[in-house]
């Protein structure tokens, strides 16, 4: 019975490897068609996005079966849920990639995008996505901490690119709608990075059976009483 159960959170780990893998594959494809504007690549992207919907779906659907069939308790169930929490996060990536996406099918941007690091912020991101899953399906609670701390190099990647967009309006490189377009962009990768940064978390709390969130929210409560 045991051993049963174990293979089918092997199975869980597996799709969520695989879900990962797809919200992977789509930065690293913004990217691409970032660098060199291709809308045929931005299409294909969009065309993704319905299959990370479908596969969140399917974990969405293993996991209740399993807290309803095998009943976990412990660490078991802290898998679980947190299965179910960062499949919401990899569902939001995906959404957010495409958002980009969107913007790229409908905008020249290539001279403001080639004078900032928003490539260097869309490689990141996806390494984050990528080591966020790694994280959890290894059980590497090394790895969960340098994916939350990695978050703040995002950040200061953002405000790199704000500045050197500021600067792009102010030496008349670029229009005011592709600057714009552009910070959306840039926005959209920050928020991945913080998709990443919970899916860290919530891996860190299937390892330890803390999550972090949490001790804030008790302390600030304990200050308050």
């Amino acid at each position: 019975m045991r051993d049963a159960f174990l293979k089918q959170l092997e199975e869980l780990h597996k799709m969520l490897a695989e879900m990962g893998s797809l919200c992977e594959d789509m930065i690293d494809g913004t990217y691409e068609a970032l660098m060199n504007m291709d809308r045929d690549q931005a299409a294909k992207i969009l065309t993704a996005d319905a299959n990370v919907d479908l596969k969140e779906r399917d974990i969405e659907s293993k996991c209740l079966k399993l807290l309803l069939e095998q009943q976990p308790v412990a660490s078991d169930l802290r898998t679980i849920s947190s299965t179910l929490k960062m499949i919401t996060d990899l569902e939001r990536i995906g959404d957010q990639a495409g958002d980009i996406a969107e913007i790229i099918k409908t905008t020249d941007l290539l001279q403001p995008v080639k004078a900032t690091r928003l490539g260097e912020m869309a490689k990141a991101v996806a390494s984050m996505v990528r080591e966020s899953i790694e994280s959890f399906t290894n059980a590497d609670l090394k790895k969960t901490k340098e994916v939350i701390a990695y978050d703040d190099v995002i950040d200061g990647l953002f405000d790199e690119v704000k500045k050197e967009l500021a600067d792009g309006i102010l030496n008349g490189e670029a229009t005011q709608e592709q600057i714009l377009d552009t910070l959306m962009i840039a926005k959209y990768y920050e928020r991945i990075g913080d998709h990443a940064t919970n899916i860290a978390e919530w891996s860190e709390y299937a390892i330890t059976g803390v999550h972090r969130n949490s001790w804030k929210n008790t302390s600030k409560s304990f200050r308050r009483s």
